[in-house]
C-alpha cells in the first residue's frame, strides 16, 4: 500500500515521520511540458492547506504549485534552482520541490489515494 497522498491539483505528498515531501504528479509535469523554472518556498514560511506554495514555469505556461496540508516549510528542493528539469524526469523522486512540517496531520487522511487519485486522471482525458 502507498502512503502517497494526492490532490486534484496534481500535487503529491509522501509523510517521512512528521514531515510531509510535496512535488507534483507525474500527469502534472506532462501537461506542462518542460520545466524551466521552479519557485520553491524557503524555509520557514507557513503554509495553509490548499494554498499557494510556489510557481512552475515550463515553455507552455506558468502554474501555480498549491500545499496539499498546512504547515511550516522545513527545506525547498535547492536542486531545482540548477536543474528545473528534475520535475520533469523524476517528478516523485528528485523532483520533488519541498518538505513540511505537518500542523494538522489529519489533512492528510482527505487526501485521495493512489487508486482514487488514477480514477480522477482518468476522467479529465
Amino acid at each position: 500500500m502507498s502512503d502517497v497522498r494526492y490532490t486534484k491539483d496534481h500535487e503529491w505528498i509522501r509523510l517521512e515521520g512528521g514531515i510531509g515531501v510535496v512535488g507534483i504528479t507525474d500527469y502534472a509535469q506532462n501537461a506542462l511540458g518542460d520545466v524551466v523554472f521552479v519557485e520553491v518556498p524557503e524555509a520557514g514560511k507557513t503554509l495553509a492547506a490548499g494554498g499557494e506554495a510556489g510557481v512552475i514555469e515550463s515553455v507552455k505556461a506558468a502554474s501555480e504549485l498549491y500545499s496539499p496540508v498546512s504547515g511550516e516549510v522545513v527545506e525547498g528542493n535547492a536542486a531545482l534552482d540548477g536543474d528545473p528539469a528534475l520535475v520533469n524526469s523524476a517528478p516523485t523522486g528528485d523532483g520533488w520541490i519541498f518538505k513540511v512540517k505537518l500542523s494538522k496531520p489529519d489533512e492528510v487522511a482527505a487526501l485521495m489515494s493512489e487508486a482514487d487519485y488514477k480514477a480522477f486522471v482518468e476522467g479529465l482525458d
